[in-house]
Order: C-alpha cells, then sequence, then structure tokens
C-alpha cells in the first residue's frame, strides 16, 4: 500500500510544538475535526485516548503511530506530523516521540486497519525515509521525503 496516498498537503505538519503525549493527542483530533467535518474532535481524541490505555502507540526510534476505529469514519483518514521536539509517548524504548502518524479507520476496517498499520511500520523503519521526514522544514519535504 502506498500510505502517502493517505496524506495531502493539508493533512501534514511539519516541526509543530507539543509538550506532551495528551496535547498532540488534542492537536491532533482538532486538526482532524476541522479537516473532516464527519469527524468531531471529541470523539477523534476520545477514540485516540482509549487505544492509548491499552497500549502505547509509539513503536521505537522517535516514532508513534496512533490509531483508532470510528464508528463516523467512511474511509481511512490519515495525518502526519513531526515535533521541533520529541515528547514523552511512552514509547516501547523509552525513546521520546517526534514522528507521529495518526490512522483513524471505519469501525468495521479490521483486515485493512492492519495491513494499513503494517504498511506504515515498515516506510517509517527505513532510516533513509525517517531522516528525510525529520529533516523536511515544510508539509510538501515532509510528504517527498515520506514518497
Amino acid at each position: 500500500m502506498d500510505i502517502t496516498s493517505l496524506l495531502s498537503p493539508s493533512t501534514v505538519f511539519c516541526k509543530q510544538e507539543s509538550t506532551s503525549k495528551k496535547r498532540v493527542l488534542e492537536d491532533i483530533s482538532e486538526h482532524v475535526g476541522d479537516s473532516f467535518p464527519e469527524l468531531s474532535a471529541n470523539s477523534v481524541f476520545s477514540a485516540l485516548i482509549s487505544r492509548e490505555k491499552l497500549g502505547s502507540t509509539g513503536i521505537g526510534n522517535g516514532i508513534a503511530i496512533p490509531h483508532c476505529r470510528i464508528s463516523e469514519c467512511k474511509d481511512i483518514t490519515a495525518m502526519l506530523i513531526t515535533l521541533q521536539r520529541g515528547i514523552d509517548f511512552d514509547a516501547i524504548d523509552n525513546e521520546k516521540v517526534d514522528v507521529i502518524f495518526v490512522l483513524i479507520v471505519p469501525e468495521d476496517a479490521n483486515d485493512n486497519h492492519l495491513r494499513t498499520l503494517a504498511s506504515i511500520a515498515e516506510k517509517l523503519s527505513d532510516e533513509t525515509i525517517l531522516h528525510k521526514m525529520r529533516q523536511a522544514q515544510d508539509a510538501q519535504a515532509l510528504l517527498d521525503a515520506l514518497a
């Protein structure tokens, strides 16, 4: 799967400031609510927080892939954020997170959800791509690095 097809310049945010996991999830929820009118910021935040309570989506190497299923979601919705400075995300390696790929899927999209998560994790495990993403200074450069 080409994960860049899930993104557009309006869903990519480069070098954002954030101070905590909760704050970045709130910011993400607000952006999703603004960009996708069928999804409310409150329901997105609630679903992301509920998923994080099951276990951190910080997969290591400074990467987190917060994800959830929402009944109001009709199509896979994604967002990519890099942070100015890493934040504690309770990642499996205890490292701070500065690259966040958000995935919101329809409630019944089980297989597609898992395949998409695997594709994201595989793409972000490429050290060259990850380095270029961390060097990107704007949304388009970040998209180009991921491509």
